[in-house]
C-alpha cells in the first residue's frame, strides 16, 4: 500500500438502494478521517443523489446511470480521466471491481465477492459476523482495513458510528413552500406515511391498515402525507381509496432531494422497511418502521430516532419478496398498536418542540 501522502484522489463506489446508501454514511465519515487531505468522489445512482448533495464528508458526486452493460465504457473513461489513486468498493458486484481495474486505478480495495478477487489489489474476505451485525459495520470494516494497511492499526471502532445527515435551511424552506402549495398548514402536526416498497411486496403493511391509521390520525387533528416513488403510486391510490378522509398525496410527485427535505420537517414518519425509514431516522425525525420479512438486526435504520414494530412468526425473517402463505408477519401488527405508538411519539415530539421554542425565546 502506498503512503497516505501519495493517495490524493479517492473514488468510492456506493451502493444502489437508498437505504443501503444511508448505511454507508458512517464509513464515508470514517474514510474522511483516515484521509483528511484526499479528494473523495462518491459514485452513486442518480436516485441517491439527494442524500449526498450537501454532505461534508465527500468532495464530489459522480452519477452512474446504468442502463446496460455498455454503460461501463463511459464510466471507465471518466475514472481514467480523473486519475484516481484508490478505489474503495462498497458495492459487491463484479462490475464494481471491473470499472476501476479497466480504468487503471492502482489501489483497489473491496470484498472478494462475485469472483472478482483477481480484479482487486486488496481483496477482503467476507467477515464471519456479517449476518449477525448491522450492515453499517460491514461497510466500516472496509475503511478499518484501509486504516490498518496505512497506519498499522485502526481506531474506527472505538467511537460510535455516525449515520446522521443534515439538510440546509435553503432546502428546508423550499420544502415548506412545497408543502404549503399542497395545502399543508403549519398549525397542525404532520405525519408522513410510506405504504409502499419498491423491491419487495412482502415488506408492505396492508393498504387497508395504512388507510385506517391515516383516518385515525386525521381524526385527531394530524395532517397526513402519503409519500413514495412513482413505482409506488398504485399503493398510495389503494390507501386513499379505502380512507374516509382525503390525505395529501406526494407519492410520485417529488424527487428524492425534495422528499428528504420534506421529511426533515415532519413530526412523525410511519413506514415499511424502505428508503424513507432510513432517511427519516438519519435526519433525527421520530420514525416508526414496520418490519416483517426482513431482519432488523442487520438492516434497521441506524439511529435512536427509529422505533421498530415487529411480531415475527417462526418463518421470519424469510427475506422473500412475496409471501407464499398468509403474510402473517405483517398482519400480526395492528392498527391500534401503530396508532398508540404514533400518538406517544407525537406527544413527545410536541413537548420537545415546545421546550426548544421556550429556550429560543429566552435566548
Amino acid at each position: 500500500m502506498q503512503s497516505v501522502e501519495a493517495i490524493k484522489r479517492v473514488v468510492v463506489r456506493g451502493t444502489n438502494w437508498v437505504g443501503d446508501s444511508l448505511m454507508t454514511v458512517p464509513a464515508l465519515r470514517a474514510l474522511r478521517r483516515v484521509l483528511p487531505d484526499a479528494e473523495i468522489t462518491l459514485v452513486i445512482r442518480p436516485s441517491a443523489q439527494g442524500i449526498f448533495s450537501e454532505a461534508d464528508f465527500v468532495d464530489d458526486v459522480l452519477l452512474y446511470d446504468r442502463k446496460g452493460v455498455f454503460s461501463v465504457i463511459p464510466q471507465v473513461r471518466e475514472w481514467r480521466r480523473r486519475k484516481f489513486d484508490l478505489a474503495v468498493l462498497f458495492q459487491n458486484a463484479f462490475e464494481a471491481a471491473l470499472i476501476p481495474f479497466l480504468a487503471g486505478v492502482p489501489l483497489r480495495l473491496g470484498y472478494a465477492t462475485e469472483s472478482r478477487q483477481a480484479l482487486l489489489t486488496h481483496p477482503l474476505d467476507l467477515p464471519d459476523w456479517r449476518s449477525s451485525r448491522h450492515e453499517v459495520f460491514y461497510y466500516l470494516y472496509l475503511v478499518t482495513a484501509l486504516e490498518q494497511m496505512l497506519f498499522g492499526a485502526s481506531t474506527i471502532f472505538e467511537t460510535d458510528p455516525d449515520a446522521s445527515i443534515q439538510i440546509s435551511e435553503v432546502r428546508k424552506s423550499a420544502a415548506k413552500e412545497l408543502l404549503r402549495a399542497h395545502g399543508v398548514r403549519e398549525d397542525e402536526p404532520v405525519v408522513a406515511l410510506c405504504p409502499g416498497s419498491i423491491n419487495s411486496r412482502a415488506k408492505r403493511w396492508p393498504a387497508e391498515a395504512y388507510a385506517a391509521l391515516a383516518d385515525r390520525l386525521i381524526d385527531t387533528q394530524r395532517q397526513v402525507l402519503l409519500i413514495g416513488s412513482k413505482e409506488e403510486a398504485d399503493v398510495s391510490r389503494e390507501v386513499t381509496s379505502r380512507m374516509r378522509h382525503q390525505p395529501i398525496v406526494l407519492t410520485g410527485q417529488t424527487t428524492l432531494d425534495q422528499i428528504t427535505a420534506v421529511l426533515a420537517g415532519v413530526d412523525l414518519i410511519v413506514t415499511n422497511d424502505t428508503g424513507p425509514a432510513h432517511i427519516g431516522a438519519a435526519l433525527g425525525r421520530p420514525t416508526i418502521v414496520i418490519f416483517g420479512p426482513t431482519n432488523p438486526l442487520t438492516t434497521r435504520p441506524f439511529s435512536p430516532a427509529a422505533e421498530i414494530l415487529r411480531h415475527p412468526p417462526d418463518c421470519a425473517p424469510c427475506m422473500l419478496r412475496d409471501c407464499p402463505i398468509d403474510h402473517r408477519c405483517m398482519t400480526a401488527i395492528t392498527v391500534d398498536e401503530v396508532f398508540e405508538h404514533s400518538h406517544a411519539l407525537l406527544k413527545r415530539s410536541s413537548f420537545a418542540k415546545t421546550v426548544r421554542s421556550l429556550c429560543d425565546s429566552v435566548a
